[in-house]
Order: C-alpha cells, then structure tokens, then sequence
C-alpha cells in the first residue's frame, strides 16, 4: 500500500506540474520555430535576396524558425507563390514586391493571419495591417565607399545600376556625396569628378552588367561602382578598381575590390519575427533597420587594400563613421535618379 500511494502521490505531482506548465504566460514557455517561406525574383545568390536568405538560414540554423524558400519567381507567377504558402500555414512570408505591389497587398488582404514583410518602394499601408515593408537603407556605408572611391579614382567614375528606383537611387547618390565631399576637401589633389551612369534595366543580368561596364572604362573611368553583379568582372579585366555593394566580394576580387557598402539583414529579420511571435506585427516601415546605427549596414573591412587607401580618406571614414553611429551626422536620403555628369 505504501508504494502505491507514493507512485500515485508522484502521478498527481507531476501531472499538476504539466498543468502549471500549461498555465504560464506564452512568453515564459519555449516557442515553437516560426514557419517562415521567402518568396524570390531572381537567385539567392544574387546580392540583396542573398542577405535576406543568410539571416533566415542563420535564424533557421539558432532553430528560432523554421526556413523555406522559392527563387527565380516570375512577377506573373508572384502572387500564385505567396497563397500557396499562405495556405501551407507559414506565418511570415518575406521577398520583394518592387513589380507586384499591388497584387500583392491583394493576396495580403486575403490572409489576414499570415504576416508580409516585404521589400518595397511604397510606404506601409494601414489599410493592409499584416504587410509591412522593408528596403536596404544602407546609404551611410555608401557614403563611406563614397570616400574611399574619391581618394582613389583620378577622376572619372563609372556607375552601373539595376533599375533607377529609390532603392538603387539612395545608394548611387550616397555613393557620389561621398567621393565629391572628399574631393572638396582635397582639391589641391584632386579638383572634381565625373560620373557615369547608366541603368540595365534587371536585377541579375551578369553580362550585360559587364559590357556596359566595359564601355565606361572605354570612356575614361578609372573606379567602378559595382551596384550589379558583373561589373567588378569587367574592372579585374581591364585592371581598374571597383567598389561593392550590399556583399563583400573582394575575396573573389582581391585586386580589384577596394571597399564595399554591407547591407545585414538581421535586425531587420529578427525585429519581424519577434513582431509576428508577441501578436504585435503590424503595417510598418522596418528600412530603419538598416541603418548603421542599429547595425543594419557598414563599412567592409579594407583586406587586401589596407594601408592602400590615402590616410587623409582614412580619417574622413572614421570621423564621419563615428558621427554617423551618435547621430551627429546625417547622410542624407535622396530618391531621385542619379545623373551623369
């Protein structure tokens, strides 16, 4: 009898403690991975879908969610994509919708429980509560690259974009505030510079980026800014310099990269998942988090070209690093297409 009742007394314990377990606050208990599906136009590898997959797959990999993804979407298709993950029981689907906007706030609007974060040139719309939108705001280590591109480029500078919308734009004009400030600095050195710019017209096309490169570089430009990928192919080609953005490729450029402007999508990743797991996900703009004070952008270390890069420049980066950190300096946003000049 007296091993009965201590086998039943430990039964009725242990079953109130998986009861009292069941009472706690959601927030004290362990949470389940949180279904996510990323919805792409063009290959993970590309630069800027290539940040967004790397913080799922980390997140993925600390098993906070539970990670898949599509690529090489066709805007057609786009919309077909998110519903069948939106019916599939994902609860944060994340991508780019730059050529569906509105067709995608449709199928937002359709699935009221899942949350949308998306990348955009439109603002978030209060009327889609559960899409909130994002974009690389990474124009303050643009800014930076600015500088370093001013100190070494004689000159004559060749740019080439994607397509001239404000996500490109910002980063092209931070870029050209940057070499043209340094260069207002040093003029003894270095008087002015010419841009060139031009835009071919997609976001993974590779060769064509690398021909129109070829043909600056044919017009005097010394320094490429490499928006695309394709472009620092044509600089190591033709033994100019380049200057990356959103990823660090000099590994694969070591003579030719000299900085580039990093975007990390973590902050951004982390803030939406912990948004959609406390019920608080809401229509917002998460491209502050992109910003080099919440550490959503910086400055790729210099590698190969260190101690290359003039000191005077050097210095400029740095103060103008720390001030953009203590918000004592601001670089500023413009959406506008970038000229040649």
């Amino acid at each position: 009898m007296t091993g009965f009742a201590t086998t039943r007394r430990g039964l009725l314990m242990a079953g109130g403690a998986v009861l009292a377990m069941g009472a706690l606050p959601r927030g004290l208990r362990a949470q389940e991975p949180l279904k996510v599906a990323g919805v792409y136009t063009v290959p993970v590898e590309q630069q800027w879908v290539s940040r967004i997959h790397k913080a799922a797959e980390a997140a993925k990999a600390a098993g906070r969610v539970d990670y898949s993804f599509t690529e090489n979407v066709a805007n057609t298709d786009y919309p077909r994509v998110l519903r069948e993950y939106a019916e599939s029981g994902v609860k944060l689907i994340v991508g780019e919708i730059f050529g569906v906007e509105q067709e995608a706030r449709e199928v937002a609007t359709d699935y009221p429980d899942v949350a949308f974060l998306m990348g955009s040139s439109l603002p978030a719309d209060e009327s889609v509560p559960n899409l909130a939108v994002f974009d690389n705001y990474i124009q303050d280590a643009a800014y930076l690259t600015g500088i370093i591109a001013g100190a070494m480029s004689k000159g004559n500078i060749g740019m080439v974009g994607g397509f001239p919308i404000p996500e490109v734009n910002r980063l092209m004009n931070a870029f050209m505030a940057g070499a043209r400030d340094f260069m207002a600095g040093a003029r003894e050195v270095n008087p002015g510079v010419t841009f060139q710019v031009s835009f071919i017209g997609s976001w993974f096309d590779p060769p064509k980026a690398k021909e129109t490169a070829f043909a600056m570089i044919e017009n005097g430009a010394d320094l490429l800014y490499a928006e695309r990928f394709g472009v620092s192919d044509a600089a190591k080609e033709r033994g100019v310099l380049a200057i990356g953005n959103v990823i660090d490729t000099q590994a694969d450029y070591p003579d030719t990269v000299v900085a580039s402007a990093l975007w990390h999508f973590e902050p951004t990743f982390d803030k939406a998942v912990a948004a959609v797991q406390a019920g608080t996900f809401t229509a917002a703009d998460y491209g502050v988090y992109s910003f080099m004070k919440e550490g959503g952008s910086s400055l790729a270390p210099l590698g190969t070209f260190e101690g290359k890069v003039p000191e005077e420049a050097m210095k400029l980066v740095a103060e103008r690093e720390a001030a953009i950190k203590d918000g004592s300096f601001t670089v500023g946003i413009d959406d506008n297409e970038p000229k040649s000049s």
